[in-house]
């Protein structure tokens, strides 16, 4: 089951990556907000592009509600905190799933030691029952042991690196998102204030 979150989590992250980065193209390249919120719909994957749509849906109720009223910091307030609960759900989006492989990989090791240790209990019962320590009969349960093992670090090697290469990934989503963030409060405190 690790392995279909590893492979889950890594079509996620590039996804989110690689949409994050056309639309981080698209929306620099444009003066346009609204024709910026048009493009936005294309990248669904994409974490600043979710963050856009929620700043600008608030930025055009405030500018709506009173068009007379220039945008102050107070009112910008409003926009900021969408773009924090925005940023708040992708983030759980991203990290889901990511509890799992921490799980995985610092609990089967253990396992496969508790296997280990039954293998080796089952060896030794052997050599007591039939009083002789031949190959024949402790190699079932040195075999046991050692299957037990390696089934441990199949599922708990794979799942820390996977853990720790997509937290990072995860990591610098957030950054872009909160980079993202200010130069969107940026732009709008320009376009919209006094």
């Amino acid at each position: 089951f690790s392995w279909a979150i590893i492979f889950f989590k890594r079509a996620t992250l590039k996804s989110a990556f690689s949409q994050s980065q056309k639309f981080l193209k698209v929306f620099q390249k444009s003066n346009n907000l609204s024709e910026v919120n048009k493009a936005s719909r294309k990248y669904r994957g994409s974490p600043l592009a979710s963050l856009f749509q929620s700043g600008y849906k608030e930025l055009v109720y405030l500018s709506r509600s009173n068009p007379e009223r220039p945008l102050t910091l107070d009112r910008l307030e409003s926009v900021e905190r969408a773009l924090v609960k925005a940023s708040n759900s992708e983030i759980s989006k991203l990290e889901k799933r990511m509890s799992f492989l921490a799980t995985t990989g610092s609990v089967t090791p253990f396992i496969g030691l508790f296997g280990t240790v039954w293998g080796i209990m089952v060896a030794f019962q052997r050599i007591g029952i039939v009083k002789s320590a031949g190959l024949d009969i402790v190699a079932p349960g040195i075999a046991e042991a050692l299957i037990a093992t390696a089934a441990g670090l199949f599922a708990a090697i794979p799942a820390v690196i996977a853990y720790n290469h997509y937290l990072h990934r995860i990591k610098n989503l957030v950054t872009e998102m909160e980079d993202f963030s200010l130069e969107f409060l940026s732009i709008a405190e320009k376009l919209y204030g006094s």
